[in-house]
């Protein structure tokens, strides 16, 4: 059986993760991915990732749609989806999932996933949090999103960036519970 997945980019520094998210999805045989980047994301995939990071996102993607095209099948609650992820997840865009503020089709998406109680995970990329930050992450954590800054964890030994993404990746892919199963190296203790 085929799991659909929303892949959210908005505009905040961390675009690697988001191409290795998506890059990631691509390689699962069972996983259609369907993508939403901001205005402000395409400035920051092309600052971080190169100039052709976006249209290697949209070849590897199943589906690519619109920001404004709030009209799209992704933001209907009757387009049946795994979950989404939005990363990295500026603040703006958690605030505006926080307060129901559906007026781009990112944020629309991530709204229908909470209405329909799917898995949504926000990559939430800021440093330091003021109160407004954790109260926008508090009230959407109440609505059903699970927050995940991209924090990397340190117990497998990464030796490059490169493996600091891919854990941080596979983290977030395997929060949306997809029944192929976790993809990321489980901590084995001592």
């Amino acid at each position: 059986m085929i799991e659909r997945v929303i892949v959210g980019i908005s505009g905040a520094s961390g675009a690697a993760i988001a191409v290795r998210i998506v890059e990631q999805l691509a390689s699962m045989p069972d996983v259609e991915t369907h993508l939403v980047v901001s205005d402000a994301a395409r400035r920051t995939l092309d600052l971080e990732c190169g100039a052709d990071a976006l249209d290697r996102l949209r070849a590897r993607a199943h589906k690519h749609h619109s920001v404004t095209d709030v009209g799209a099948s992704i933001a209907s609650g009757s387009f049946p989806v795994r979950g989404m992820i939005v990363a990295p997840c500026s603040m703006q865009t958690l605030s505006a999932i926080a307060t129901g503020r559906a007026d781009t089709l990112l944020t629309r998406a991530a709204d229908v996933q909470l209405k329909e109680r799917r898995r949504l995970v926000l990559l939430a990329r800021e440093t330091p949090l003021h109160l407004g930050h954790l109260r926008s992450m508090c009230a959407a954590t109440e609505m059903g999103a699970i927050i995940m800054p991209p924090v990397p964890a340190f117990y497998h030994r990464p030796r490059t960036v490169d493996e600091i993404v891919d854990h941080l990746a596979t983290r977030a892919i395997d929060l949306l519970a997809l029944p192929s199963g976790p993809i990321a190296l489980p901590w084995q203790g001592q």
